[in-house]
């Protein structure tokens, strides 16, 4: 199947409809992270530059599959933007078959090296049974729920969009500057308020994808199931385990990720003693839209919104 959709991308050809404006440089990144970074270090006025996201309708990164359009994308482009893990194991191949030797291709967990985190099942957790039989090591893909991260992250984009226009460097590289104090303002403020909360712990009744988040500030966590899990009911042995928890540290509540329904959620709260914590949400943005970021979203004001719910759920 995917073997296919690489040859019809060949067949069709990069002037084929979705391959861009090749007067333009083409810069193709995964999803909404990623392609705020990018507008952001490009600026208000982009020029000679188009940036396509592919993963625009709300679909979950984990369960993404490139169509053939969207392979003819990457092997149009000048610069592709991608997370790296196990989600993206189709990239290497699309690279590999892609005519373009010139892609710079950039993996957020390549920058990162030896910080990248291990996946990690913790006390409580439901273990899914691949799980128990995987030997080979998975890292946490989640990387760009840290603002550390994101620092280094846009430096090597900035770095990627100057090598492909040199001519505006100047311009990509001060409004790189001015995203990246932005940045540090916000992690700053993370580490305010940690400092100056009650408690130094998090559960989440839901996956949980905020370690590079949580570790960047020194808290700890119990949560239902790990970042990248594919399940979506938990045990009745780890719902009784996460409400002693909460009751336990007397924890205000309970949290989850974006999503409409929080059934474990509350299936937890009622299990604990007082049956009356609130449900607070922490946004992943592993499906935020173009409707989402026609609203007005972006990667700071969804970091800032995750905050103030992090300020509530540990005090």
């Amino acid at each position: 199947m995917f073997a296919s959709l690489l040859a019809l991308a060949a067949l069709t050809g990069c002037s084929a409809a979705g391959a861009g404006d090749k007067d333009k440089i083409q810069i193709v990144t995964t999803f909404f992270p990623e392609y705020d970074w990018t507008v952001n270090i490009l600026g208000s006025n982009p020029g000679d530059v188009e940036v396509t996201n592919l993963l625009e309708s709300g679909a979950d990164i984990h369960s993404y599959q490139p169509t053939a359009k969207d392979i003819l994308k990457i092997s149009s482009a000048d610069i592709f933007i991608y997370v790296g893990g196990e989600s993206d194991e189709w990239v290497e191949e699309v690279i590999e078959q892609s005519p373009n030797k010139d892609l710079i291709a950039i993996s957020l967990l390549d920058i990162l090296g030896d910080s990248a985190k291990e996946e990690e099942v913790i006390e409580g957790m439901e273990i899914e049974e691949e799980e128990e039989a995987e030997e080979e090591t998975e890292y946490d893909e989640h990387v760009w729920l840290s603002l550390k991260n994101a620092k280094l992250f846009v430096k090597e984009i900035e770095s990627a969009i100057e090598r492909a226009d040199s001519v505006n460097a100047d311009t990509y590289r001060s409004n790189a500057e001015a995203y990246i104090e932005k940045l540090d303002e916000l992690d700053k403020k993370y580490e305010t308020v940690v400092s100056e909360s009650n408690r130094n712990i998090v559960l989440f009744a839901d996956r949980f994808p905020f370690r590079y988040m949580i570790d960047d500030y020194g808290l700890s966590y119990y949560a239902a199931f790990v970042g990248c899990s594919s399940e979506t009911q938990a045990s009745f042995q780890t719902i009784t385990f996460l409400a002693k928890k909460t009751d336990e540290y007397s924890l205000p509540a309970v949290l989850t990720i974006e999503g409409e329904t929080h059934n474990i959620a509350e299936a937890v709260i009622q299990n604990t003693s007082s049956k009356d914590r609130k449900i607070l949400e922490m946004n992943s943005m592993q499906s935020v839209t173009v409707k989402n970021v026609n609203d007005g979203y972006t990667y700071l004001s969804i970091m800032e919104k995750n905050l103030e719910v992090l300020k509530e759920a540990l005090n």
